[in-house]
Protein backbone atom coordinates (compact mmCIF):
# COMPACT_ATOMS: atom_id res chain seq x y z
CA UNK A 1 0.00 0.00 0.00
CA UNK A 2 3.05 2.48 1.01
CA UNK A 3 4.52 1.54 -2.43
CA UNK A 4 1.13 2.27 -4.24
CA UNK A 5 0.88 5.73 -2.52
CA UNK A 6 4.57 6.84 -3.04
CA UNK A 7 4.08 6.18 -6.99
CA UNK A 8 0.50 7.55 -6.86
CA UNK A 9 2.44 10.94 -5.29
CA UNK A 10 5.24 10.57 -7.70
CA UNK A 11 2.87 10.31 -10.41
CA UNK A 12 1.22 14.01 -8.97
CA UNK A 13 4.30 15.41 -8.96
CA UNK A 14 5.43 14.76 -12.64
CA UNK A 15 1.91 15.98 -13.63
CA UNK A 16 2.60 19.30 -11.60
CA UNK A 17 5.92 19.46 -12.66
CA UNK A 18 4.41 19.23 -16.50
CA UNK A 19 1.80 21.83 -15.51
CA UNK A 20 4.38 24.24 -14.26
CA UNK A 21 6.45 23.88 -17.55
CA UNK A 22 3.27 26.25 -19.46
CA UNK A 23 2.76 29.77 -19.47
CA UNK A 24 -0.36 32.62 -20.29
CA UNK A 25 -1.98 31.29 -23.60
CA UNK A 26 -0.11 27.60 -23.33
CA UNK A 27 3.41 29.03 -24.60
CA UNK A 28 5.95 26.34 -23.01
CA UNK A 29 7.97 27.99 -21.12
CA UNK A 30 11.26 26.32 -21.86
CA UNK A 31 10.65 28.34 -25.40
CA UNK A 32 11.59 32.18 -23.00
CA UNK A 33 10.21 34.89 -23.88
CA UNK A 34 10.71 37.88 -26.06
CA UNK A 35 10.09 41.77 -24.84
CA UNK A 36 12.03 44.84 -26.80
CA UNK A 37 11.75 48.13 -25.97
CA UNK A 38 11.13 50.15 -29.20
CA UNK A 39 12.97 53.90 -29.45
CA UNK A 40 10.47 54.61 -32.68
CA UNK A 41 6.89 55.95 -31.80
CA UNK A 42 5.97 55.58 -35.50
CA UNK A 43 6.73 51.95 -35.98
CA UNK A 44 4.78 51.43 -32.83
CA UNK A 45 1.59 50.03 -34.52
CA UNK A 46 3.72 47.67 -36.93
CA UNK A 47 5.42 46.03 -34.00
CA UNK A 48 2.21 45.20 -32.02
CA UNK A 49 1.01 43.53 -35.12
CA UNK A 50 3.68 41.49 -36.22
CA UNK A 51 4.77 40.51 -32.38
CA UNK A 52 0.99 39.32 -32.22
CA UNK A 53 1.46 37.26 -35.21
CA UNK A 54 5.03 35.85 -34.18
CA UNK A 55 3.36 34.78 -31.41
CA UNK A 56 0.39 33.41 -33.07
CA UNK A 57 2.65 31.01 -35.27
CA UNK A 58 5.43 30.03 -32.87
CA UNK A 59 4.02 30.45 -29.76
CA UNK A 60 6.07 32.51 -28.14
CA UNK A 61 5.27 35.81 -26.05
CA UNK A 62 6.62 39.11 -27.55
CA UNK A 63 6.16 42.53 -25.69
CA UNK A 64 6.81 45.75 -27.32
CA UNK A 65 6.98 48.40 -25.29
CA UNK A 66 7.44 51.89 -27.29
CA UNK A 67 9.04 54.96 -25.29
CA UNK A 68 7.67 58.43 -25.58
CA UNK A 69 9.52 60.28 -27.91
CA UNK A 70 13.10 61.67 -27.26
CA UNK A 71 12.69 59.23 -23.55
CA UNK A 72 14.19 56.69 -24.90
CA UNK A 73 17.59 56.70 -22.96
CA UNK A 74 15.65 57.95 -19.67
CA UNK A 75 13.03 54.38 -20.13
CA UNK A 76 15.67 52.11 -21.13
CA UNK A 77 17.80 53.15 -18.09
CA UNK A 78 14.26 52.16 -15.63
CA UNK A 79 13.36 49.05 -17.46
CA UNK A 80 16.89 47.58 -17.49
CA UNK A 81 16.67 47.99 -13.40
CA UNK A 82 13.45 46.04 -13.29
CA UNK A 83 13.38 41.87 -12.59
CA UNK A 84 11.12 41.69 -16.15
CA UNK A 85 13.82 43.49 -17.92
CA UNK A 86 14.10 44.23 -21.63
CA UNK A 87 15.53 41.30 -23.76
CA UNK A 88 16.28 42.98 -27.04
CA UNK A 89 16.72 47.00 -27.17
CA UNK A 90 18.55 49.53 -28.90
CA UNK A 91 22.04 50.75 -28.46
CA UNK A 92 22.82 52.93 -31.36
CA UNK A 93 25.94 54.80 -30.95
CA UNK A 94 29.68 55.09 -29.12
CA UNK A 95 27.69 56.50 -25.89
CA UNK A 96 25.34 54.21 -25.29
CA UNK A 97 28.05 51.21 -26.12
CA UNK A 98 30.08 52.62 -22.88
CA UNK A 99 26.80 52.99 -21.09
CA UNK A 100 24.92 49.26 -21.65
CA UNK A 101 27.61 47.14 -22.86
CA UNK A 102 28.18 45.32 -20.05
CA UNK A 103 24.25 44.66 -20.68
CA UNK A 104 24.99 43.59 -24.32
CA UNK A 105 25.11 39.60 -25.28
CA UNK A 106 28.04 39.25 -27.60
CA UNK A 107 26.03 38.77 -30.88
CA UNK A 108 29.04 37.29 -32.66
CA UNK A 109 28.43 33.69 -34.07
CA UNK A 110 24.70 34.34 -33.60
CA UNK A 111 22.49 33.01 -36.70
CA UNK A 112 21.09 36.40 -36.97
CA UNK A 113 24.92 38.30 -37.81
CA UNK A 114 25.13 35.20 -40.34
CA UNK A 115 22.66 37.01 -42.22
CA UNK A 116 24.29 40.12 -42.50
CA UNK A 117 25.57 41.68 -45.73
CA UNK A 118 27.69 44.26 -43.75
CA UNK A 119 29.07 44.91 -40.62
CA UNK A 120 29.16 48.81 -41.30
CA UNK A 121 26.91 49.82 -39.18
CA UNK A 122 27.90 47.10 -36.24
CA UNK A 123 28.99 48.50 -32.63
CA UNK A 124 31.92 46.93 -30.73
CA UNK A 125 32.79 47.58 -27.13
CA UNK A 126 36.64 48.10 -26.57
CA UNK A 127 37.70 44.72 -26.31
CA UNK A 128 35.82 43.44 -29.77
CA UNK A 129 32.79 42.43 -28.27
CA UNK A 130 29.56 43.02 -31.00
CA UNK A 131 26.76 44.68 -28.57
CA UNK A 132 24.79 45.71 -31.49
CA UNK A 133 24.09 45.37 -35.23
CA UNK A 134 22.68 47.62 -37.11
CA UNK A 135 19.26 46.02 -38.90
CA UNK A 136 18.21 49.36 -41.24
CA UNK A 137 20.38 52.39 -42.45
CA UNK A 138 18.20 55.24 -42.84
CA UNK A 139 18.96 58.68 -44.63
CA UNK A 140 17.19 62.37 -44.05
CA UNK A 141 17.63 65.53 -45.38
CA UNK A 142 15.03 68.50 -46.74
CA UNK A 143 11.91 66.54 -47.92
CA UNK A 144 10.21 68.73 -50.86
CA UNK A 145 6.89 68.60 -52.09
CA UNK A 146 7.41 68.55 -56.05
CA UNK A 147 4.08 69.45 -56.58
CA UNK A 148 4.26 72.89 -54.64
CA UNK A 149 7.50 73.52 -55.74
CA UNK A 150 6.62 73.71 -59.26
CA UNK A 151 3.38 75.84 -58.20
CA UNK A 152 5.91 77.97 -57.29
CA UNK A 153 7.48 78.25 -60.38
CA UNK A 154 10.54 76.10 -59.48
CA UNK A 155 12.18 72.53 -59.66
CA UNK A 156 14.18 70.62 -57.20
CA UNK A 157 17.44 70.97 -59.93
CA UNK A 158 17.25 74.42 -59.17
CA UNK A 159 18.08 74.04 -55.54
CA UNK A 160 21.88 73.08 -56.09
CA UNK A 161 23.51 75.11 -52.20
CA UNK A 162 22.63 76.91 -49.43
CA UNK A 163 22.21 80.12 -52.01
CA UNK A 164 19.86 78.96 -54.01
CA UNK A 165 17.77 77.23 -51.28
CA UNK A 166 17.75 80.59 -49.36
CA UNK A 167 16.83 82.15 -53.11
CA UNK A 168 13.91 79.83 -52.97
CA UNK A 169 12.59 79.67 -49.91
CA UNK A 170 12.39 83.45 -49.61
CA UNK A 171 10.26 84.14 -52.81
CA UNK A 172 8.06 81.17 -51.59
CA UNK A 173 7.41 83.08 -48.07
CA UNK A 174 7.17 86.07 -49.38
CA UNK A 175 4.50 85.03 -51.61
CA UNK A 176 2.77 82.79 -49.19
CA UNK A 177 -0.36 84.54 -49.25
CA UNK A 178 -0.63 84.12 -52.24
CA UNK A 179 0.77 80.89 -53.47
CA UNK A 180 -1.54 79.17 -50.03
CA UNK A 181 1.97 77.89 -48.46
CA UNK A 182 5.08 78.65 -46.81
CA UNK A 183 8.64 77.37 -47.50
CA UNK A 184 9.44 75.30 -44.34
CA UNK A 185 7.00 73.37 -41.79
CA UNK A 186 7.47 74.47 -38.54
CA UNK A 187 10.84 73.88 -36.89
CA UNK A 188 9.62 72.95 -33.18
CA UNK A 189 11.14 72.49 -30.52
CA UNK A 190 8.92 70.03 -28.31
CA UNK A 191 10.35 67.21 -27.55
CA UNK A 192 8.35 65.31 -30.13
CA UNK A 193 9.84 67.38 -33.13
CA UNK A 194 13.16 68.81 -31.23
CA UNK A 195 15.69 66.06 -32.01
CA UNK A 196 15.14 67.07 -35.40
CA UNK A 197 17.25 69.89 -34.89
CA UNK A 198 19.65 68.88 -31.74
CA UNK A 199 20.77 65.55 -33.65
CA UNK A 200 19.79 65.63 -37.15
CA UNK A 201 20.69 69.34 -37.86
CA UNK A 202 23.39 69.30 -35.57
CA UNK A 203 25.23 67.08 -37.69
CA UNK A 204 26.26 69.89 -39.97
CA UNK A 205 28.35 71.49 -38.05
CA UNK A 206 29.98 67.87 -36.50
CA UNK A 207 30.38 66.65 -39.86
CA UNK A 208 31.86 69.09 -41.24
CA UNK A 209 34.12 69.61 -38.48
CA UNK A 210 35.20 65.84 -38.15
CA UNK A 211 35.83 66.10 -41.96
CA UNK A 212 38.15 68.54 -41.59
CA UNK A 213 40.16 67.56 -38.38
CA UNK A 214 40.51 63.67 -38.92
CA UNK A 215 38.20 62.66 -36.34
CA UNK A 216 38.07 59.06 -36.16
CA UNK A 217 36.41 58.50 -33.06
CA UNK A 218 34.68 60.26 -30.35
CA UNK A 219 36.88 63.25 -29.34
CA UNK A 220 36.62 64.61 -26.02
CA UNK A 221 36.03 68.27 -27.41
CA UNK A 222 35.09 69.81 -30.33
CA UNK A 223 35.74 73.14 -31.21
CA UNK A 224 32.46 74.36 -32.84
CA UNK A 225 34.03 74.97 -35.88
CA UNK A 226 31.19 75.45 -38.03
CA UNK A 227 28.26 76.64 -36.27
CA UNK A 228 27.99 79.54 -38.09
CA UNK A 229 26.05 76.75 -41.19
CA UNK A 230 23.91 75.77 -38.52
CA UNK A 231 22.68 79.35 -38.00
CA UNK A 232 22.20 79.63 -41.51
CA UNK A 233 20.14 76.74 -42.12
CA UNK A 234 18.13 77.12 -38.16
CA UNK A 235 17.78 81.04 -39.37
CA UNK A 236 16.23 79.76 -42.63
CA UNK A 237 14.12 77.61 -40.77
CA UNK A 238 12.80 80.14 -38.38
CA UNK A 239 12.18 82.84 -40.38
CA UNK A 240 10.63 81.38 -44.00
CA UNK A 241 7.36 79.11 -41.92
CA UNK A 242 4.49 80.37 -40.48
CA UNK A 243 5.19 79.45 -37.36
CA UNK A 244 8.20 81.73 -36.14
CA UNK A 245 9.29 83.67 -32.72
CA UNK A 246 7.67 81.86 -29.06
CA UNK A 247 5.34 79.56 -31.46
CA UNK A 248 8.36 77.55 -32.60
CA UNK A 249 9.26 76.61 -28.90
CA UNK A 250 5.74 74.54 -28.54
CA UNK A 251 5.44 73.38 -32.36
CA UNK A 252 4.79 69.62 -31.92
CA UNK A 253 6.46 66.96 -34.59
CA UNK A 254 2.53 66.00 -35.44
CA UNK A 255 1.99 69.89 -36.24
CA UNK A 256 5.07 69.96 -38.44
CA UNK A 257 4.67 66.48 -40.20
CA UNK A 258 1.05 67.63 -40.77
CA UNK A 259 1.72 71.33 -42.42
CA UNK A 260 3.80 68.73 -44.96
CA UNK A 261 0.94 66.15 -45.82
CA UNK A 262 -1.85 68.92 -46.05
CA UNK A 263 0.15 71.19 -48.68
CA UNK A 264 0.98 74.12 -46.16
CA UNK A 265 5.15 74.22 -46.44
CA UNK A 266 7.29 72.62 -49.16
CA UNK A 267 10.09 72.03 -46.82
CA UNK A 268 10.32 69.51 -44.57
CA UNK A 269 13.15 68.53 -42.69
CA UNK A 270 13.08 64.80 -42.03
CA UNK A 271 14.17 61.11 -43.03
CA UNK A 272 13.18 58.57 -44.74
CA UNK A 273 11.50 56.96 -42.33
CA UNK A 274 8.73 59.23 -42.94
CA UNK A 275 7.87 58.35 -46.22
CA UNK A 276 5.20 55.39 -44.99
CA UNK A 277 3.39 57.92 -43.34
CA UNK A 278 3.59 60.48 -46.08
CA UNK A 279 2.25 58.27 -48.56
CA UNK A 280 -0.40 56.69 -46.30
CA UNK A 281 -1.70 60.03 -45.68
CA UNK A 282 -2.43 60.69 -49.10
CA UNK A 283 0.94 61.87 -50.28
CA UNK A 284 1.98 60.73 -53.90
CA UNK A 285 5.16 59.20 -54.26
CA UNK A 286 6.07 60.86 -57.56
CA UNK A 287 5.60 64.29 -55.83
CA UNK A 288 8.00 63.90 -52.92
CA UNK A 289 11.98 63.95 -53.53
CA UNK A 290 14.98 64.76 -50.70
CA UNK A 291 17.75 66.64 -51.30
CA UNK A 292 20.75 67.61 -48.80
CA UNK A 293 20.51 70.24 -45.51
CA UNK A 294 22.25 72.39 -47.35
CA UNK A 295 23.45 74.84 -45.10
CA UNK A 296 26.51 77.45 -46.95
CA UNK A 297 29.59 74.60 -46.56
CA UNK A 298 32.34 75.11 -49.12
CA UNK A 299 31.60 72.65 -52.00
CA UNK A 300 28.48 71.22 -50.78
CA UNK A 301 27.03 71.19 -54.01
CA UNK A 302 28.46 67.92 -54.22
CA UNK A 303 27.03 66.69 -51.00
CA UNK A 304 24.60 63.64 -50.87
CA UNK A 305 22.22 62.74 -48.34
CA UNK A 306 23.00 62.61 -44.47
CA UNK A 307 22.95 58.49 -44.46
CA UNK A 308 23.51 56.17 -41.38
CA UNK A 309 21.89 54.32 -38.61
CA UNK A 310 20.88 54.57 -34.95
CA UNK A 311 18.85 51.57 -35.82
CA UNK A 312 21.05 48.70 -33.62
CA UNK A 313 19.45 45.79 -31.65
CA UNK A 314 21.46 44.77 -28.70
CA UNK A 315 20.33 41.57 -26.61
CA UNK A 316 20.40 41.59 -22.56
CA UNK A 317 23.08 39.23 -21.60
CA UNK A 318 21.66 39.34 -18.07
CA UNK A 319 18.30 37.79 -19.20
CA UNK A 320 17.92 34.26 -18.80
CA UNK A 321 19.38 31.96 -21.48
CA UNK A 322 15.97 30.80 -22.55
CA UNK A 323 14.88 34.46 -22.93
CA UNK A 324 18.38 35.25 -24.74
CA UNK A 325 17.30 32.47 -27.24
CA UNK A 326 13.74 33.20 -28.25
CA UNK A 327 15.09 36.90 -28.45
CA UNK A 328 17.57 35.63 -30.89
CA UNK A 329 15.01 33.45 -32.95
CA UNK A 330 12.87 36.69 -33.26
CA UNK A 331 15.28 38.61 -34.87
CA UNK A 332 16.09 36.01 -36.74
CA UNK A 333 12.81 35.23 -38.05
CA UNK A 334 12.27 39.31 -38.33
CA UNK A 335 14.81 39.23 -40.93
CA UNK A 336 14.69 36.16 -43.02
CA UNK A 337 10.68 35.43 -43.12
CA UNK A 338 8.31 37.20 -45.95
CA UNK A 339 6.64 38.88 -43.20
CA UNK A 340 9.50 39.80 -41.03
CA UNK A 341 10.83 41.20 -44.14
CA UNK A 342 8.33 43.28 -45.65
CA UNK A 343 7.52 44.97 -42.52
CA UNK A 344 11.22 45.89 -41.93
CA UNK A 345 11.13 47.42 -45.51
CA UNK A 346 8.07 48.84 -45.19
CA UNK A 347 9.06 50.51 -41.83
CA UNK A 348 12.64 51.10 -42.16
CA UNK A 349 13.60 50.65 -45.81
CA UNK A 350 16.57 49.15 -46.67
CA UNK A 351 18.66 46.95 -44.65
CA UNK A 352 21.16 44.63 -44.45
CA UNK A 353 20.25 40.91 -44.69
CA UNK A 354 20.75 38.35 -47.52
CA UNK A 355 17.05 38.33 -47.68
CA UNK A 356 15.68 41.33 -46.95
CA UNK A 357 12.88 43.02 -49.02
CA UNK A 358 13.55 45.77 -51.07
CA UNK A 359 11.25 49.04 -49.80
CA UNK A 360 9.48 51.21 -52.00
CA UNK A 361 10.86 54.05 -50.66
CA UNK A 362 11.80 56.74 -53.10
CA UNK A 363 14.26 58.97 -50.61
CA UNK A 364 16.42 55.58 -50.82
CA UNK A 365 16.58 55.86 -54.74
CA UNK A 366 16.99 59.43 -54.74
CA UNK A 367 20.07 58.74 -51.56
CA UNK A 368 21.76 56.00 -54.32
CA UNK A 369 21.45 58.82 -57.20
CA UNK A 370 23.45 61.27 -55.07
CA UNK A 371 25.97 58.51 -54.39
CA UNK A 372 26.38 57.11 -57.87
CA UNK A 373 26.70 60.78 -59.62
CA UNK A 374 29.68 61.21 -57.03
CA UNK A 375 28.19 62.95 -54.22
CA UNK A 376 29.79 62.52 -50.58
CA UNK A 377 27.99 60.91 -48.24
CA UNK A 378 27.32 63.25 -45.10
CA UNK A 379 27.85 60.25 -42.41
CA UNK A 380 26.33 60.57 -38.82
CA UNK A 381 28.94 62.30 -37.11
CA UNK A 382 26.12 62.82 -34.15
CA UNK A 383 26.22 59.24 -33.32
CA UNK A 384 29.60 60.29 -30.95
CA UNK A 385 27.41 63.12 -28.98
CA UNK A 386 28.27 62.16 -25.30
CA UNK A 387 25.63 61.51 -22.85
CA UNK A 388 23.30 62.56 -25.78
CA UNK A 389 20.02 63.02 -24.02
CA UNK A 390 21.77 65.49 -22.03
CA UNK A 391 23.66 67.12 -24.37
CA UNK A 392 20.75 67.80 -26.93
CA UNK A 393 18.37 68.59 -23.97
CA UNK A 394 21.09 71.71 -23.63
CA UNK A 395 20.96 72.68 -27.41
CA UNK A 396 17.44 72.79 -27.49
CA UNK A 397 17.47 75.33 -24.29
CA UNK A 398 19.94 77.11 -25.92
CA UNK A 399 17.70 77.17 -29.48
CA UNK A 400 14.68 78.09 -27.53
CA UNK A 401 16.18 80.88 -26.05
CA UNK A 402 17.94 82.19 -29.36
CA UNK A 403 14.47 81.67 -30.79
CA UNK A 404 11.36 82.85 -28.98
CA UNK A 405 13.51 85.82 -26.79
CA UNK A 406 16.08 87.24 -29.09
CA UNK A 407 18.47 85.80 -27.20
CA UNK A 408 22.76 85.54 -28.05
CA UNK A 409 23.80 82.84 -30.54
CA UNK A 410 27.13 82.31 -27.90
CA UNK A 411 24.82 80.32 -25.81
CA UNK A 412 24.07 77.93 -28.50
CA UNK A 413 27.84 77.57 -29.24
CA UNK A 414 28.51 77.01 -25.32
CA UNK A 415 25.58 74.21 -25.38
CA UNK A 416 27.69 72.84 -28.04
CA UNK A 417 30.79 72.94 -27.45
CA UNK A 418 30.95 73.20 -23.53
CA UNK A 419 28.01 70.93 -23.00
CA UNK A 420 30.00 68.28 -25.55
CA UNK A 421 33.81 68.89 -22.87
CA UNK A 422 31.47 68.65 -19.84
CA UNK A 423 29.65 65.75 -20.41
CA UNK A 424 32.61 63.66 -22.13
CA UNK A 425 34.00 64.20 -18.73
CA UNK A 426 31.64 63.31 -16.93
CA UNK A 427 31.41 60.08 -18.80
CA UNK A 428 34.61 59.30 -18.41
CA UNK A 429 35.33 60.40 -15.08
Amino acid sequence: MKRLIAICLALVLVFSLAACTKGGGGTDAKKGSVYFLNFKPEADEAWQAIAKSYTEQTGVQVKIVTAASGEYDKTLAAELDKDAAPTMFQVGNVGAVETYGDYCYDLKGSKFEGELTTDAYNLYDADGKLCSIGYCYECYGIIVNKALLDTAGYKVEDIKDFASLKKVADDIHARAAELGFDAFTSAGLDSSSSWRFSGHLANMPLYYEFEKDGVKAQPAEIKGTYLDLYKNIWDLYITDSATTGAAVVTATGDESEAEFYNGKAAFYQNGSWEFASLTEKGMKAEDLAMIPIYCGAEGEEKAGLCCGTENCWAVNATASKADIEATLDFMYWMVTSEEGTKMMAEQFGPCPFKKAATPENVFFAQANEYTAAGNYVVTWAFNWTPAVDDWRAGVVDALAQYTAKGGSWDKVKEAFVDGWATLYAKDHA
